[in-house]
């Protein structure tokens, strides 16, 4: 007996309605990134695993999906590491690429390799598929798509502010009002941690701290002395957990609490420039929101750092985030080229969209009409008809098989083809077209100028 096929956890197949709606979203998001400048690159869907491995964080280098070598990939393993069972020895030795678990990293590879050709500042988009070994659950999958636009050559603040004005840009297109642009910056982060006196524990510090919307406060807490980071310090980081009021209160207390860190009073100066730039220039439908508790989790951030949260109706989780990193492309041996991009979660976009309803209603793949199949005489009539039509731009396709009419009928309705043409002897020799609309019912007798008119519209 055969098996029931099936497809691995956390990934997903689509059909035809979902494809068409998530071109519709790409489409959207690419419109507005041409339209801010940034050109489109790709990169291979693996790359070598030392590319990847250690620019994530402990965290990150666990989600990495490894890539077994060709062949006899144990052939030339060390069998000490064998009989050990010497996990992360025997990887090295049997897997040398591993499929790509964001784009930023992929794209500061990329600036190294053609530093030459390129320039600078670039700016770059970049839509293409990544995998992590996450745990499958409600908008978190193990291939997803990225849209990441990145600036790559300047440090230039200006950058910040107009990656806070494309998620505005984009978001308002797609119908998404009301999302939340959390930012908040690494310097102050680190500043804290000096303050506090755990300087030495910044990594173990972010990381947690990060995790304080999935874990809550006290859990945060519990990792942060579980890491070694002391009571004492946890009780001069309080304030963080109790942050509130306007942009500038949140500016002005973060300014007093940092007063004796150099490092984290130029993180409030740099917030203090992006945030009072977008108040005055203003915002279309999206709220910009200083989040002190947000962390990010990937090491490579040494700037301003975003999450975009789904409007408060839809209970979700970040829809974006992104970025300033000062050396990424240090770890591949070019030095200050300081860089900033931010990435839309296409797959979770996808969701709030669904939920909110603001699809619009010509999003679809549908064809526009098809012609029923009378016979090779007749077919061969109406596929001169369809080029003409599919020239105009409508989708227009013929049944294949000469078969019973409501068979053909029953065939256009199931895929929501809204009009079917009719062409028999008669109309061949009148030349006109019996022209239905399957949804109301409606038939009537057109010549191919008037079926164009009604096609077109």
């Amino acid at each position: 007996m055969a098996q029931k096929p099936s497809i691995p956890k956390g990934t997903r197949d689509f059909s035809p309605i979902e494809v068409a709606k998530r071109q519709y979203i790409m489409s959207v998001i690419k419109k507005h990134f041409e339209r801010s400048g940034f050109q489109p690159i790709e990169t291979p869907s693996f790359e070598n695993s030392e590319t990847l491995m250690g620019k994530y964080g402990e965290e990150g280098d666990r989600l990495i999906f490894k890539i077994l070598n060709s062949g006899d990939f144990l052939a030339k393993t060390n069998e000490e590491f064998l009989q050990t069972k010497n996990s992360l020895k025997i990887t090295s030795q049997i897997s040398e690429k591993a499929l790509r678990y964001d784009l930023t990293v992929p794209f500061a590879r990329y600036v190294v390799q053609h530093q030459n050709e390129l320039e600078f500042p670039f700016k770059r988009y970049q839509i293409q598929p990544v995998w992590r070994a996450d745990r499958p659950q409600k908008g978190r999958f193990r291939e997803f798509y990225q849209c990441d636009a990145d600036v790559v050559g300047s440090t230039s603040l200006w950058q910040e502010v107009e990656l806070v004005q494309l998620y505005d840009a984009v978001f308002t297109d797609l119908k998404v009002e009301g999302v939340t642009i959390k930012i908040n910056n690494r310097k102050i982060l680190s500043g804290i941690a000096e303050v506090i006196g755990a300087s030495d524990k910044l990594i173990d510090f972010t990381v947690a701290l990060d995790k304080l919307d999935k874990i809550g406060e006290d859990g945060v807490k519990a990792e942060m002395l579980a890491k070694g980071i002391s009571e004492e310090a946890l009780v001069k980081v309080q304030p963080l957990f109790n942050f509130n009021g306007s942009l500038t209160e949140k500016l002005n207390q973060l300014r007093e609490l940092l007063s004796t860190s150099v490092e984290g009073t130029k993180g409030v100066d740099e917030l203090t420039f992006i945030c009072e730039t977008v108040e005055e220039l203003g915002l279309k439908s999206a709220t910009l929101n200083l989040d002190v508790t947000l962390a990010r989790g990937l090491n490579y951030y040494t700037g301003a750092i975003f999450e975009v949260a789904a409007p408060e109706t839809v209970k979700l989780g970040s829809i974006g985030g992104g970025g300033r990193y000062d050396d990424l492309t240090g770890i591949f041996g070019l030095k200050n080229m300081s860089g900033v991009g931010i990435s839309f979660g296409l797959d979770r976009i996808y969701l709030v969209i669904e939920e909110l309803n603001v699809f619009p209603e010509t999003v679809s793949n549908v064809t526009d009409v098809l012609f029923l199949n009378f016979g090779d005489n007749e077919a061969k009539y109406c596929l001169k008809v369809i080029r003409e039509l599919r020239d105009d731009g409508v989708n227009a396709e013929l049944y294949p098989d000469k078969t019973k009419m409501a068979k053909q009928f029953q065939f256009a309705e199931k895929k929501g083809i809204k009009y079917a043409v009719i062409v028999g002897e008669t109309e061949m020799q009148q030349n006109i077209f019996a022209l239905k609309n399957l949804n109301s019912g409606e038939q009537k007798n057109v010549t191919l100028q008037e079926l164009q008119q009604v096609l077109l519209k």
